[in-house]
């Protein structure tokens, strides 16, 4: 294939720009944040101890933090990712399930209440909301629709995004507005985090990588929390790592331990099982 580019194609003077912004970011992170993620942890600990869930939420490319917290390998059961396709589902980017009817859906008022009537949250439950802008309809009011509801509600956002401009939610607020603890994922406006000679608008954005640093430095500590108070989490592990049987018994345990958790809290499902106040 001919190529129409002039000059010299074996370099670019950015090369490892992005890397080295990505590492100072995560740097920062734990400076400034670590405190809160620890408060998040606990708070977590905590939920999943009493017999809680910990309810996780973004729309857009914030699925990918949720899923990072579980199912995966190195995760265990206790947290709960809320991914609603109609908003994450970005693969074919047009034509039908595009990205112009995801990005519609997410400002949508009203329509986060639709996702929580599915949901009987219990006292001891906590929900989590991903979002980087932190100013469209549905993760805003997923926060208020929990809090409502009595729980505590995590933010992990973009402060400078949230305060940039004006509120475009008609209760005047923002994502952080309407959280308990909020976590800052420190990229700045737009996300994107290098310019480029020439061109007027930034590339690579850096929130997915302090998002989940944020959820990882959680995950470890909320399992940390719980082995020292005696509770012994049942980690998804790989065959190369435990060998084939025990992968699958803790692959078994964890999906068994989930869908208990859960089914506690699908609105009008019928279960025997017992939960703690």
């Amino acid at each position: 294939m001919e190529s129409h580019l002039e000059g010299d194609l074996t370099s670019s003077s950015l090369a490892g720009s992005w890397t080295r912004t990505a590492q100072k970011l995560l740097s920062d992170l734990l400076v400034t944040q670590g405190e809160a993620i620890s408060q998040a942890a606990l708070w977590a600990a905590e939920s999943i101890a009493a017999d809680g869930v910990v309810h996780l939420f973004g729309t857009g490319h914030s699925r990918m933090s949720i899923e990072e917290m579980f199912p995966r390998y190195g995760s265990f059961p206790g947290f709960n990712p809320l991914a609603e396709l109609s908003m994450t589902f970005h693969t074919q980017v047009v034509g039908s399930n595009g990205q112009r009817q995801a990005m519609f859906i997410e400002r949508v008022e009203g329509f986060a209440d639709q996702i929580l009537q599915n949901w009987d949250f219990k006292s001891q439950d906590i929900l989590m909301v991903f979002s980087v802008g932190g100013k469209t309809a549905v993760p805003i009011e997923m926060a208020r629709g929990a809090r409502a509801q009595g729980i505590k509600v995590i933010a992990v956002t973009s402060v400078a995004q949230n305060k940039f401009g004006e509120p475009t939610h008609s209760s005047g607020t923002t994502l952080s507005d309407n959280a308990d603890l909020v976590i800052d994922l420190m990229v700045p406006v737009g996300d994107a985090l290098i310019h480029i000679p020439g061109l007027a608008t930034p590339v690579g954005p850096g929130s997915s990588i302090t998002a989940i640093a944020v959820v990882n430095e959680i995950k470890v500590q909320v399992a940390d929390y719980l082995v020292r108070h005696g509770i012994t989490p049942q980690v998804i592990s790989s065959p190369s790592v435990v060998g084939t049987e025990e992968s699958e018994r803790l692959f078994d345990a964890a999906y068994a331990e989930h869908a208990r958790r859960v089914s506690l809290r699908l609105t009008g499902a019928s279960t025997n099982w017992e939960v703690k106040a």
